[in-house]
């Protein structure tokens, strides 16, 4: 924190450990040029979200007005300056960093409720949902950052001679195999009428409400029967995929 505001900030750890010749303890300095060559490697690693979030979003550094900055560690110079690299900008500092996101879900809590009117906050998708086809591939449905609530379908067909059934397994993620994504659930149609494979006709359609919750059906467009799932905290982001943000 004081690295933050000074050049060279004092460390005190006393008591830190013991030995037979009694206590230790920790006296040193560390200037804020130190500290940021230790942090390099991390401050580094801003530059591809920041990135990505503008690629997502469709914008350029140009259609940016602000930039907020989020959370405590926002204030260390190093960030602040790298930030200003990359967008072009003097990051906006008037918004305590700390307090930020609670300020927005106070404003959503206020949309929610019905108090704020003049405001209209979007979720999307963090991951693109799909599922499971021949080979082990996954087949993206929605793609990642789909503003919801949203709606889409496609058709498939079975993969051998003669099958009856169809495995539909959810599938959440951006990788192009199964393995490397994440299952949210699955389930199985039945009562396909044999057929060479390809002729079934299956449709699969994937619902998420504006709470996140995603229901999947699959038809056979043949005999109308139908199966379905509900899944809720589809558009959350996984942990595994926070941890990399």
């Amino acid at each position: 924190m004081e690295l933050s505001t000074l050049t060279q900030a004092n460390i005190s750890l006393p008591f830190i450990t013991a030995t037979a010749d009694g206590p230790k303890h920790i006296e040193a300095t560390l200037s804020r040029a130190k500290f940021e060559e230790l942090c390099s490697d991390l401050i580094d690693r801003l530059k591809t979200p920041v990135n990505n979030a503008l690629k997502d979003a469709k914008l350029s550094v140009s259609n940016l007005d602000e930039v907020i900055l989020v959370g405590g560690s926002t204030r260390i110079p190093a960030v602040q300056e790298t930030v200003r690299k990359i967008t072009g900008k003097d990051p906006n500092v008037t918004v305590n960093p700390d307090e930020v996101v609670s300020l927005g879900a106070a404003v959503q809590g206020g949309v929610l409720a019905g108090d704020v009117k003049d405001v209209v906050l979007l979720d999307v998708t963090p991951l693109s949902i799909g599922l499971e086809t021949l080979g082990g591939v996954m087949t993206k449905i929605i793609p990642r950052n789909t503003t919801l609530p949203t709606s889409k379908s496609e058709v498939f067909s079975t993969a051998a001679d003669g099958q009856t059934s169809v495995e539909i397994n959810v599938l959440q993620g951006e990788r192009e195999f199964v393995r490397d994504n994440k299952s949210l659930g699955s389930f199985r149609l039945d009562g396909i009428p044999p057929a060479p494979r390809g002729v079934p006709q299956i449709e699969v359609k994937f619902d998420i409400d504006a709470n996140g919750i995603l229901s999947v059906a699959a038809v056979d467009k043949g005999t109308g029967k139908k199966q379905d799932i509900t899944i809720t905290g589809a558009s959350t982001l996984p942990k595994d995929e926070s941890r990399e943000w």
